[in-house]
């Protein structure tokens, strides 16, 4: 999950270089007023999210495949532990 988040935050930031560049150079508008950074930064978001959907789509889908496999653990301890106290419970039960 850490190296998805730092695949994405990598390829956001190259975008974000990459917009500035073109502001600087003239190619793309400078904004409104004082509002140049805002207008990179929610450019080179609109930018590296379609870019980061495509390239990363194995990583996603081992970082999804990761969080299941702990979801799944956790229900199973979950149940384990709930099986655990019935049984405690129904003996504690028993000998009264």
């Amino acid at each position: 999950m850490l190296r998805y988040t730092l695949m994405r935050l990598g390829i956001f930031v190259g975008c974000f270089f990459a917009v500035w560049g073109l502001v600087y150079a003239g190619i793309v508008p400078k904004g409104l007023g004082d509002s140049n950074l805002l207008w990179v930064l929610l450019l080179a978001l609109v930018i590296s999210a379609p870019i980061s959907f495509v390239v990363l789509r194995g990583e996603r889908d081992r970082a999804s495949m990761q969080v299941v496999e702990r979801v799944e653990r956790t229900k199973a301890n979950l149940e384990a532990n709930r099986t655990m106290e019935d049984v405690a419970d129904d003996a504690a039960r028993a000998k009264s």
